[in-house]
């Protein structure tokens, strides 16, 4: 592609860290990098506890286990999100309750929510989606009047918020992504478990660092360690804490490029949703959204697929994104809809993504708004 979907972003910094990780005779995680990313994470968004892990499906895991997610339990989320969101929980021995979304902002329909509780409903999922936060105030309300967990799904939220909240606050536990699609990395994958109960902080940690208590032994606090709890080897690399950190020293610069190029597809794009041809993303009142992703909705399908024929004849990386979960053949078998398939399915199959990425120059931006036009024109007529 001339312009591809995706850059990983660099800043100029995380080779020499990822050096000084090399050289520090310490890389098998837990390092000075590693601590120096969490404590970042940890003052940056007051949370009680920030866990690096090599992955974000691996912080969904760890919230799993936290919750203690047992066969037989219900785990309500939207079908449109990536499989980790569901895979972690049936791991576990959960039912996935998929629930309809928002055709405004492609989230989980909050008011369709507390319909889907059972007595088997252990936790609720909220994903959100392009970094524009759900309704987590009736979702936490929702939550509390039923006894349920709430883990956000912030795979691709971090430096958004909502209501002046950083995404990722507000529920019991939430996860972030650093692989190389999102708007900072650790070097292709990476993750962090965000811990806002202080009920779960102990545990992740002896979850974490295989079901041992080493992290109090590290500590200073007892004179030896051994295996208290299940758990897995949930640590990163200290080479991936140390690229990350050279990517939050960064972190401003980041995203004010990132809603550069957000904003200026949105304001070039504007004739096209005049002329009623795409629908651009919408940011409800109070939430911040962090240019992670700009996408537009065509009228159906089968425009969609032609307008992508033409995007990559033109040498353009516009991609759609998820075939909703409950409709595969996984899906199928470790969940159920909850309801009606209103807005799911339509939605997901109207979507286009643009190319988006920090160092992404005018020339580029303006190339693929000119395509997308050209695009849109042709085949809307």
């Amino acid at each position: 592609m001339t312009i591809p979907f995706n850059k990983p972003p660099y800043t100029g910094n995380e080779d020499q860290y990822v050096t000084a990780a090399m050289r520090s005779g310490k890389m098998s995680g837990d390092g000075e990098f590693t601590l120096r990313c969490q404590q970042w994470f940890e003052e940056k968004l007051h949370c009680s506890k920030a866990l690096l892990t090599p992955s974000c499906t691996q912080a969904l895991e760890m919230a799993a286990l936290l919750i203690d997610i047992q066969p037989g339990d219900e785990v309500i989320m939207p079908s449109y999100t990536f499989v980790s969101t569901a895979n972690a929980f049936v791991l576990r021995g959960a039912t996935i309750v998929f629930v309809d979304i928002r055709p405004d902002t492609m989230n989980i329909d909050e008011t369709l929510i507390e319909a889907a509780i059972t007595d088997k409903t252990k936790a609720i999922v909220p994903v959100h989606y392009a970094g524009i936060a759900c309704e987590m105030d009736t979702i936490m309300s929702i939550a509390k009047r039923h006894e349920l967990f709430v883990i956000e799904d912030a795979a691709q939220g971090m430096m958004s918020t909502y209501k002046g909240r950083a995404l990722g606050t507000i529920g019991h536990l939430a996860a972030y992504s650093f692989h190389e699609t999102k708007n900072y990395t650790s070097g292709g994958e990476g993750g962090l478990l965000l811990i806002n109960d202080e009920q779960f902080v102990v545990r992740a940690e002896i979850i974490r660092e295989k079901g041992t208590n080493r992290s109090l032994f590290f500590r200073g606090m007892i004179d030896k360690y051994t295996w208290v709890d299940v758990g897995s080897s949930y640590l990163p690399g200290e080479l991936q804490a140390a690229y990350l950190f050279g990517q939050l020293e960064k972190v401003d610069q980041i995203n004010k490029a990132r809603h550069d190029v957000w904003d200026y597809y949105f304001k070039a794009l504007q004739g096209l949703h005049k002329a009623g041809h795409v629908d651009l993303p919408i940011t409800p009142c109070g939430c911040v959204g962090n240019a992670h992703m700009f996408y537009i909705k065509v009228r159906n399908i089968d425009v969609r697929t032609k307008i992508l024929s033409i995007l990559k004849d033109k040498k353009i990386g516009a991609v759609f994104h998820y075939i909703p979960l409950h409709s595969a053949p996984a899906g199928l078998r470790l969940g159920r809809f909850h309801g009606q398939d209103v807005s799911t399915t339509v939605e997901s199959e109207r979507l286009i993504r643009l190319p988006i990425w920090y160092g992404m120059q005018q020339s580029e931006m303006e190339q693929v708004a000119a395509a997308v036009i050209g695009a849109v024109n042709a085949t809307c007529q």
